[in-house]
């Protein structure tokens, strides 16, 4: 009954913490682009990748030596929420008149305290299922699948709920849903089970930024695994920026303006992440017949897809099944690569290095590969010109099908399958 409690106790924590994740993430760029910052989008899903690099690894250190887990996930969700209200008051206080310099400004202070809080949360759920008992590798699993149905909820509810008549998913408002999921998020994480400092541990600077693990670059088939898990990173953030964006210029079609995919661009966009959550369940399968090389291809290849039916749906029926099909490949090639890169990484890694190691695969992918993803991709669409022409918008989906094509094939031939590699060993 106790490790019951606990594990309700730890599933309301992940789904506050990725519902004020989800109350944007997707829609953001909606909102921009009806500001007029269409532009600028790039920058603000660029500014997640570039704090990623840095800002996780600092709170971490924090919260290892100086002040315990769970009050530096409140602090950092204190800070997160009151600058992204602050974002939100801008919103609405500039009206139609939003600029870019505030309001980049006061959402790039939230998600630069927000980001170090998905590694600490998961360290305050692992140190309090430790405490009662409980084997994380085993149960943490099945409860963070509900921090996903958590991003889902709040990604339906910023689609769905109407303020002023107007969609939250198309204005200002979704920046105080964030904000306040963070605030609360902030209080209930004081309640959580105490965690321990180190206060009295000594590391070297290598060690306790995670350098040493920068040594399996030595090693060619790790350089190549880091290096295409940069450029695969790169395709990370093209969808959450652009998606909803390119969704929503079909409402300048009169034969798509009452379309469900315009209207309700978010809640189509939850299939992504619907489709994340099963194919989890798909990854131990799939692992025991492909092997981790099969499966990093499938993830590769599924991002061509997943590109490639933007650029060729439209909203209308039957052309929007595409946009479902797109959806619905999300999953596979979000979570093949990102799951099977980490057990990769757990398998090849010795133990003294293997949590630094795995802190530089997120880092290749969702900090440098990430931000240089989101930077060039805002390159392609402004030199397309989509902004000026929405019609051209499948010309920028087949450019990042090519992108991610060209990804696959060349990882196909450089890298080797590890399970061959130790069998001719």
């Amino acid at each position: 009954m106790k490790n019951t409690q606990l594990k309700v106790r730890l599933v309301l924590m992940l789904i506050l913490q990725y519902a004020a994740w989800g109350a944007y993430l997707t829609s953001l760029g909606r909102y921009l682009g009806n500001a007029g910052l269409g532009p600028q989008i790039k920058w603000f899903f660029a500014m997640q990748g570039i704090v990623s690099i840095f800002m996780p690894t600092l709170m971490g250190i924090v919260a290892d030596r100086f002040i315990p887990a769970q009050k530096t996930l409140s602090l950092c969700h204190s800070l997160a929420g009151l600058f992204m209200l602050g974002a939100g008051m801008y919103g609405l206080t500039a009206g139609a008149g939003v600029q870019f310099g505030p309001l980049f400004t006061l959402y790039s202070l939230s998600v630069a305290f927000y980001m170090p809080t998905i590694a600490i949360s998961n360290s305050v759920a692992y140190n309090a299922m430790g405490k009662n008992g409980m084997d994380p590798v085993k149960e943490f699993p099945p409860l963070r699948v509900f921090g996903t149905v958590g991003f889902i909820v709040s990604m339906l509810a910023t689609n769905f709920i109407k303020i002023g008549g107007v969609a939250m998913q198309d204005n200002y408002t979704q920046l105080f849903s964030s904000g306040i999921l963070s605030l609360i998020l902030c209080a209930y994480a004081l309640t959580m089970p105490a965690c321990e400092v180190n206060r009295g541990e000594s590391k070297s600077l290598a060690e306790a930024f995670g350098l040493k693990a920068f040594s399996l670059f030595k090693d060619g088939q790790f350089a190549v695994f880091f290096i295409f898990s940069m450029l695969l990173g790169a395709s990370l953030q093209i969808t959450n920026g652009y998606a909803n964006t390119f969704l929503g210029s079909f409402a300048a079609n009169p034969a798509y303006v009452d379309a469900f995919a315009v209207k309700n661009s978010n809640a189509l966009i939850a299939i992504s992440q619907a489709s994340e959550t099963l194919c989890i369940l798909l990854i131990p399968f799939c692992m025991k017949k492909l092997g981790i090389k099969k499966v990093m291809l499938l993830a590769m290849f599924a991002w061509v897809f997943r590109f490639g039916f933007f650029g060729l749906g439209n909203p209308a029926w039957p052309g929007v099944l595409l946009f479902v099909l797109s959806c619905i490949v999300y999953g596979v090639a979000f979570d093949f690569f990102n799951i099977s890169g980490s057990l990769y990484v757990n398998e090849n890694t010795t133990p003294d290095i293997r949590s630094s190691a795995q802190g530089v695969f997120m880092l290749m992918t969702n900090g440098l590969g990430a931000t240089i993803g989101t930077l060039a991709a805002g390159k392609v669409v402004e030199v397309i010109g989509v902004f000026d022409n929405p019609a051209k918008w499948s010309t920028a989906w087949y450019v990042f099908a090519a992108y991610a094509l060209l990804v696959g094939v060349l990882f196909a031939i450089l890298f080797k399958d590890p399970q061959k590699v130790k069998k001719a060993a």
